[in-house]
């Protein structure tokens, strides 16, 4: 590595500076460009040094405490405490609502059985009679229902059912002679029913006035809107929130196949109830979990602090030294060495602490029931969380053994996506040929998506036995080309691929113990670096502001 020479103090004036295959420094590029000031050189040696420091060695150096690192301890424990808090009120909104739309399902669809996932009909009969049933239970709701569900009001007035049907603009279907005539514009026809209308179960259907045209038609929809309280939430202090359940029971036609498909969907709106009143109840315990979401921004805003000053304080000190090579050895740093003073993860801590500021903020509206967002909070306290466990590997960084798996991956990484460019491609074209091919014959292949998962299945060894079952009693055209298909793509990616994906991570590995023990090929930042044999205690890192008088001993406590 490029090195300084005697320019620095020990060359006469003029004197060339002579280079050798193995002496290749900083200093020696032909002729020195300039008369640098041995101190100046030495002083700014120990500024870059300091800065590549660790926490520990920084304490030693100048007694500075590491807050940064202690401050990202403290993030974690009360991030994931956040998180926690937040994971438990989640999962009580999301068990109701899976337990209401398993409770929708058994009220509206007849018949129906958790089991069964293929729920369908195929006669008019049926239908006709599966379409009043879920009528006639909505009208009756409130004397079916175990829990508090109610209708919607608006205005005093109960807003109704609406059952619509899509049907053809017009069509003339004849199987008979092979003959068909229609217009494929679709158009919608709906009628509205009241919760308090007269209705007898048995003239529904005539009431209605609604007619059924099973060439021309696509699809029945029911719509409804019913409203509900979780009110499980109080045990836990926490004020219930309303919920306003937009259902939709489908009849699906669309394939004309003789097999109408029904489905039940439920569209949730959570917000705050507009009154409310709970006995012996007091606000501290809100109060408590809004200063405790507040400690968590604080904390965060402190670290963002820190963590930019420190990403603004190395692009300083790297436009610093490029300066400094430019003009005293009239050479230009790389980029490897310039992203050297770059640290990535500062980068993480600052993105991890701004997604915390962002959930935390949105967690309080949440919690005063201003918002409802659950889904958007959820993903950004769970990211942010999951930023800060990543980010305090940042100090195991100073530990080789104990950092040998991000060594590894950051290493493998440049060879590991080149590779995967290439298996990607053919990853995909067995994907296109499998939807195209079996898609009519397996459903695990019946759309691009389910054909790409279930490959992905079959590398980790699933699916396989299956696929090949169910392929079994296709024609022999089918059968064979299944066969030869499924075993070139688990001979290719199981046994092809995937060995060779392990082994590129497996030399990595191997290069960088090969490393740690025989010595890393230096840059030459770090040659030039490594001409300053001053240790972190020897006190010449100490600036004029800083006492000299710093006790090494409790760096030791620090360290231990």
């Amino acid at each position: 590595m490029l090195r300084l020479q005697t320019e620095l103090g020990q060359m006469s004036d003029g004197e060339p500076c002579l280079c050798s295959a193995s002496n290749n420094h900083l200093a020696c590029n032909g002729t020195a460009k300039s008369h640098a000031d041995p101190q100046f050189v030495e002083n700014f040696r120990r500024k870059l040094k300091y800065f590549f420091m660790s926490p520990c060695q920084k304490y030693r150096a100048r007694g500075r405490k590491p807050w940064k690192m202690m401050l990202q301890i403290l993030k974690i424990a009360i991030i994931t405490i956040q998180l926690v808090s937040f994971g438990l009120s989640n999962e009580m909104m999301v068990t109701f609502k899976e337990g209401n739309l398993i409770a929708f399902k058994h009220l509206f669809l007849k018949g129906y059985n958790d089991s069964n996932k293929d729920y369908a009909l195929y006669t008019r009969p049926e239908v006709h009679d599966h379409m009043l049933y879920a009528i006639r239970r909505y009208l009756h709701l409130q004397n079916l229902t175990v829990d508090n569900h109610a209708f919607e009001k608006i205005d005093d007035m109960f807003t109704p059912l609406s059952l619509c049907q899509e049907l053809y603009r017009h069509a003339n279907i004849s199987p008979a002679t092979e003959t068909f005539d229609i217009d494929p514009h679709v158009e919608t026809e709906c009628i509205s029913i009241y919760p308090i209308s007269p209705y007898k179960n048995d003239d529904l259907e005539n009431d209605m006035n609604l007619t059924l045209d099973f060439q021309r038609l696509l699809a029945i929809k029911i719509y409804f809107k019913i409203k509900a309280i979780n009110v499980q939430t109080v045990r836990y202090q926490e004020l219930p929130d309303c919920y306003d359940f937009n259902i939709n029971i489908m009849f699906d036609n669309s394939a004309h196949s003789g097999k109408i498909k029904i489905s039940l969907s439920s569209d949730v709106q959570i917000k705050g109830c507009k009154d409310w009143n709970v006995s012996d109840s007091t606000d501290s315990h809100f109060r408590l979990i809004v200063l405790f979401d507040c400690v968590v921004i604080c904390s965060c805003l402190l670290s963002l602090v820190l963590c930019t000053r420190s990403v603004y304080t190395g692009l300083l000190l790297q436009l610093e030294y490029t300066k400094f090579v430019s003009i005293h050895h009239d050479k230009t740093v790389s980029w490897s060495e310039r992203m050297e003073f770059i640290n990535g993860w500062y980068i993480l801590i600052i993105i991890s602490d701004t997604l915390s500021i962002a959930g935390s903020v949105l967690k309080i509206c949440i919690q005063s029931k201003e918002l409802t967002n659950y889904d958007v909070c959820s993903i950004l306290l769970g990211t942010a969380t999951m930023l800060v466990w990543i980010g305090v590997m940042r100090y195991l960084s100073f530990f080789q053994k104990y950092y040998i798996l991000i060594l590894t991956l950051q290493a493998a990484l440049p060879n590991a996506l080149r590779f995967s460019i290439c298996a990607v491609m053919i990853y995909l074209s067995y994907c296109f040929c499998g939807w195209i091919v079996l898609g009519p014959h397996h459903e695990n292949f019946r759309t691009f998506n389910l054909a790409a998962d279930c490959l992905f299945s079959m590398i980790n060894g699933d699916e396989v036995y299956s696929s090949f079952k169910k392929l079994r009693s296709k024609t022999y055209v089918v059968w064979l080309f299944s066969r030869v298909y499924i075993y070139s793509f688990i001979s290719l990616f199981t046994f092809m691929v995937l060995s060779l994906f392990i082994a590129i991570i497996t030399d990595t590995y191997e290069t960088i113990k090969h490393y740690q023990t025989r010595g890393e090929p230096a840059s030459e930042l770090q040659a030039f670096l490594a001409e300053c044999r001053d240790t972190p205690d020897s006190g010449k890192y100490m600036t004029d502001e800083e006492s000299s008088s710093s006790s090494s001993s409790s760096c030791c406590l620090c360290c231990s």
